[in-house]
């Protein structure tokens, strides 16, 4: 994918929306390198040590979604979080908001992915209970939440005439005192 580029070169103005362009590329250890990344796969870059990995995504394309995010912050909130150096690239098309999880997390347990270590899991939690109808995987059925009383008179209805009893417990105290 990525190649050598001549010493003079011209940069096409023709992007496609489906892949993220860099074009001339130089940071650290970069040497002016062109590149065509498509969006929406699972994309790994690899190479011996040494050989730019981090430097293209991390240094270059990283940092570039970042400063451009950024970018769109007022006068205001920048003075706050300070200018963002561009990275030494000719240009960069199809660039979207960008996250990145650090490479060496301390966290080292084994059920943590990529949702639990950026937080978004809480938030797609939320969303789900918020947007999503619950089905009960017994019946498939769609579940219905009832107040009190329609439990009270489904019970009845079901068991009219019927010798039954519930059994409970009745806590005197509010829950979390002792």
């Amino acid at each position: 994918m990525a190649k050598k580029a001549s010493k003079k070169k011209e940069v096409p103005e023709i992007q496609d929306s489906d892949t993220i362009e860099v074009y001339g590329a130089r940071v650290h250890n970069l040497k002016n390198i062109d590149i065509s990344i498509p969006k929406n796969k699972l994309v790994v870059i690899t190479g011996i040590s040494g050989s730019g990995k981090s430097s293209l995504a991390f240094d270059t394309i990283y940092s570039e979604g970042q400063r451009r995010y950024m970018e769109t912050f007022g006068a205001y909130a920048r003075q706050f979080i300070g200018d963002m150096e561009r990275p030494d690239v000719d240009k960069i098309t199809g660039l979207s908001p960008v996250i990145s999880i650090e490479q060496k997390t301390t966290n080292k347990n084994p059920r943590s992915t990529v949702g639990t270590v950026t937080e978004i899991y809480d938030f797609l939690r939320l969303l789900f209970a918020r947007i999503g109808d619950a089905y009960s995987y017994n019946t498939n059925k769609k579940m219905v939440k009832w107040s009190e009383e329609e439990i009270v008179e489904n019970i009845f209805k079901k068991y009219h005439g019927r010798k039954n009893s519930s059994v409970g417990s009745i806590s005197k105290r509010k829950k979390g005192t002792l």
